[in-house]
């Protein structure tokens, strides 16, 4: 385990910016790693369904009930 955690700090000490951004010059990283994320999420589909299709369809069944229990 020793011997990773050696590897990564090494690697992390050749990425470039560290006198100047610090930390901050791994956000890139994290900026592409959400927008593959988002990509994958709107993209990928299991059969029919994807994540936006499912999220929207709960949503509706969320608003109707909302307007139901109104009238009620």
């Amino acid at each position: 385990m020793q011997f990773y955690i050696v590897r990564l700090r090494k690697l992390f000490d050749k990425w470039p910016g560290k006198r100047i951004f610090r930390e901050y010059r791994f956000l890139p990283i994290f900026f592409f790693l959400g927008a593959a994320l988002e990509y994958s999420m709107i993209n990928w589909h299991v059969g029919e369904v994807n994540f936006y299709r499912t999220y929207k369809r709960r949503r509706v069944d969320e608003l109707v009930e909302e307007r139901l229990q109104q009238e009620a």
